[in-house]
């Protein structure tokens, strides 16, 4: 009897933990991580803001949380409405919805009580700013661009759009200013981060090919799969990515001192580094480069961002 009880409260925390997981999987965790730390390293460069404030850190944590929720949503959305594609490829087959172990509807429901949850909180404890602009990209991104990857490769465009505005939403919140002269960082974070999308993702679709060919989706450049013409266009959008880079120096969100001269140099090498790998990428032409090229960008997000941050006027 004893066993029994045992084996039943086991199989209880069993079925929460992979009830748990699954809520992870369908917010796509990292991904959702990775843009709401866009936000809160924005919100942080913008004017008069600061971590070391123990009001600010509070801040900080509802931004992250309501922007948790914001993306959570929209890749629930995402998976929802993809459910069928995700089911057929290896590397989404696993999938809550895709798999069958959670409903559309259970995941629809998810999507819209934790995107109400998170709009209101950066309504409420932001401004009205941040939560429209926030609702801009949440619907974008699971109603146009989601849809529109079956279509044409202008998807990676469209996308690129709300993968960016996290950026612009974390300065918005700190500010208020959507397009008046003190939203110029706000834009100039929202440039850099658009462009860095284009190299960013053209690898990862040049790793997934296969399996996005599989699904229909219609995501790098050329109609032919990875070819120079797709590793061009990667160099091409990296090499933008360096005049953007000057940009915050020279409108004056960070330091003119030895901070900001340094913050550039850091700008201009990651920026460097970023066309070196993407030409690497043309002249070899194969799984390896483009898989340098993904690791790069990741890397180059996160020392761009905390370099602005520590040099910010």
């Amino acid at each position: 009897m004893q066993d029994d009880k045992i084996t039943i409260a086991n199989s209880g925390s069993f079925v929460l933990a992979t009830k748990v997981k699954d809520y992870f999987l369908l917010i796509k965790f990292t991904l959702s991580f990775m843009v709401v730390f866009s936000t809160a390293v924005s919100f942080l460069i913008a004017p008069n803001e600061t971590i070391y404030v123990r009001s600010k850190i509070i801040s900080v944590l509802l931004l992250f949380i309501g922007g948790m929720l914001i993306t959570g949503s929209a890749n629930a959305i995402n998976q929802v409405i993809e459910k069928d594609t995700d089911a057929i490829m290896k590397r989404t087959a696993n999938r809550p919805v895709a798999s069958g172990r959670m409903s559309s509807t259970e995941a629809s429901a998810f999507a819209v009580i934790t995107g109400v949850i998170g709009l209101f909180m950066y309504a409420y404890w932001f401004n009205y700013q941040s939560a429209l602009i926030s609702l801009f990209s949440l619907l974008l991104y699971g109603f146009v661009y989601t849809p529109l990857k079956k279509v044409n490769s202008i998807a990676v465009l469209v996308g690129a759009i709300p993968g960016a505005l996290p950026c612009l939403i974390g300065w918005v919140a700190a500010t208020d200013d959507v397009f008046g002269i003190g939203a110029l960082g706000g834009w100039i974070l929202f440039g850099i981060q658009f462009l860095w999308q284009f190299p960013h993702f053209w690898a990862i679709a040049w790793l997934a090919h296969q399996d996005y060919t599989t699904a229909g989706f219609k995501l790098l450049p050329g109609d032919k799969g990875p070819t120079k013409f797709t590793a061009l266009q990667t160099i091409i959008y990296s090499a933008m990515m360096i005049p953007f880079g000057m940009l915050p120096y020279f409108a004056g969100m960070i330091d003119t001192g030895t901070r900001g001269i340094v913050c550039t140099g850091i700008l201009f090498f990651c920026n460097l580094w970023m066309v070196f790998v993407s030409v690497l990428l043309f002249i070899n032409m194969d799984v390896k480069s483009a898989r340098r090229v993904m690791f790069s960008s990741y890397f180059y997000l996160m020392i761009v961002l905390l370099a602005l941050f520590v040099a910010k006027v």
